[in-house]
């Protein structure tokens, strides 16, 4: 026991001190023992530190182990919760963004309707006296009507008005010294205007009727009959045709219907029309548009001018001669395709009806071209013609007609007023540039029939034109 709490390590300086003094006081023996055990302990505690020690250093080292597997670990672990602890963080912020977006917007849209409803209650007050604070002029659209697309009432309506026109007509073409002659036909479209005691009235566009050998009809019902001309104006590209209503069954006469003019002067702009005709000689087709533009000056494909109707309703070849109408189904013009050509797109013609109708009135007056009158009853103009070649024409500026040699005393045309060097360019309106043109006008006049020559006449350095009218006379003898 001594010997334990003496080398014991309890105090140090104390058994240090107290084992020097007990071993001056033992004998050579016990003391030689003594140191042997002193020794054989010492080995002993140095052997058990050196085991504590390298215990010590292999439990150090498993803790180490230890404690760098749960670093890393808790590492992972930390990593991942400062990931997801910056997206909430971030998301945090985003949505504490966007809310301040929201709400800065919205009071910004709440100024700027809060502005608007200002903006629009000044208009609103402005409008009620149509005008702004310095006077200016507010546009009202409180009595703006909006029309429907569907046309299909107005088109049911008017249709059984129009008709389709084929003509016949004879070409002649020289080759090689020899004349040759061949049958062709053209298709047009018409409008049924008026009626009298024997006749139904269509009118159309001249050059659809120009110089044709027969002109036959179809109505609506699909029946068909034969075509008269009773009057036309080359000027105005206008022409009336008369069938005879003995000619017409009492089917197609329950199924057609006159139309409606109506007044293209109170047209507007982007004012709704339709267009109906023989496009392409396949039947009556419809079409739609807007008044483009009105009163526009179009050079036509003979190089005369007129005054037009412009529509983007498509009118095609064949649409010639049929109606454009406007939202009540009332004609307010008759579809020209002789103008442009095939490069135009979206930009139609029409002739306004307001400055069709005096002259459709006239040529509803005028005697009808039934058929040709007997050589011994046909009249007589009185003059002498020659043709003036279109070469001539162009070198000297000269109006396209036929040339005025003469005229003979006492006939017709003196009595009219005609003159030498006149050229005349019309026969019943009928263009005349040829021999031809005007022996086939004057083929359907007889003796004492009274018909409108217009003539070109030299004065004021150009040329004048002036009409008169004439009463045939008989064919000298000869």
């Amino acid at each position: 026991m001594y010997d334990n709490e003496i080398y014991s390590g309890t105090g140090n300086n104390a058994s240090g001190a107290d084992a020097q003094t007990r071993s001056d006081s033992l004998s050579g023996t016990e003391n030689a023992e003594q140191t042997q055990r002193y020794y054989d302990y010492t080995a002993y505690q140095s052997a058990s530190g050196v085991f504590a020690a390298n215990n010590t250093a292999a439990s150090n080292n498993k803790t180490k182990v230890k404690k760098e597997k749960r670093e890393k670990k808790s590492g992972f672990f930390y990593k991942a919760v400062a990931t997801v602890s910056l997206g909430l963080f971030f998301g945090l912020c985003a949505g504490i963004g966007f809310y301040a977006v929201v709400q800065g917007t919205g009071m910004m849209r709440q100024e700027r309707e809060e502005t608007r409803s200002e903006v629009i209650s000044n208009n609103v007050d402005s409008v009620k006296t149509d005008k702004t604070q310095s006077g200016i002029k507010l546009t009202n659209t409180e009595n703006i009507k909006v029309v429907t697309s569907d046309v299909s009432d107005v088109v049911e309506e008017v249709m059984p008005a129009m008709v389709s026109i084929i003509n016949n007509y004879t070409t002649t073409n020289s080759f090689w010294g020899q004349t040759f002659t061949e049958d062709k036909a053209a298709s047009g479209s018409g409008i049924i205007v008026a009626e009298n005691d024997e006749e139904l009235l269509v009118v159309t566009n001249y050059h659809v009727a120009a110089s044709a050998t027969k002109l036959e009809l179809t109505f609506i019902d699909g029946s068909m009959a034969e075509a008269k001309v009773k009057g036309m104006d080359a000027d105005m590209d206008l022409a009336v045709l008369a069938v005879a209503l003995s000619d017409l069954s009492d089917g197609t006469k329950n199924a057609i219907s006159v139309a409606t003019l109506g007044d293209s002067d109170s047209l507007k702009l982007g004012e709704p029309v339709i267009a109906i005709g023989n496009a392409l000689g396949y039947g009556q087709s419809v079409t739609g548009g807007y008044v483009s533009a009105l009163n526009r000056e179009v050079t036509m494909s003979d190089g005369s001018t007129g005054i037009f109707i412009q529509t983007d309703a498509a009118i095609n070849p064949g649409n010639s001669g049929g109606a454009l109408l406007n939202i009540k189904g009332e004609v307010i013009g008759i579809n020209s395709n002789k103008i442009g050509g095939t490069a135009i797109e979206g930009m139609g013609y029409a002739i306004p009806i307001s400055s069709a109708s005096p002259i459709i009135s006239d040529m509803l007056e005028n005697k009808t071209r039934k058929t040709e009158v007997e050589r011994g009853r046909a009249g007589y103009l009185g003059v002498s013609l020659q043709e003036v070649p279109a070469q001539v024409t162009q070198t000297y500026h000269m109006p396209s007609g036929v040339f005025v040699y003469s005229v003979e005393e006492g006939g017709a045309a003196e009595a009219a007023g005609i003159m030498p060097s006149d050229i005349i360019t019309r026969l019943e309106g009928e263009k005349i540039e040829s021999y031809n043109d005007l022996q086939n006008v004057m083929k359907y006049y007889a003796v004492g029939d009274e018909i409108k020559v217009t003539v070109m006449r030299p004065g004021n350095g150009g040329y004048e034109e002036h009409e008169f009218k004439a009463t045939l006379g008989a064919r000298p003898v000869e």
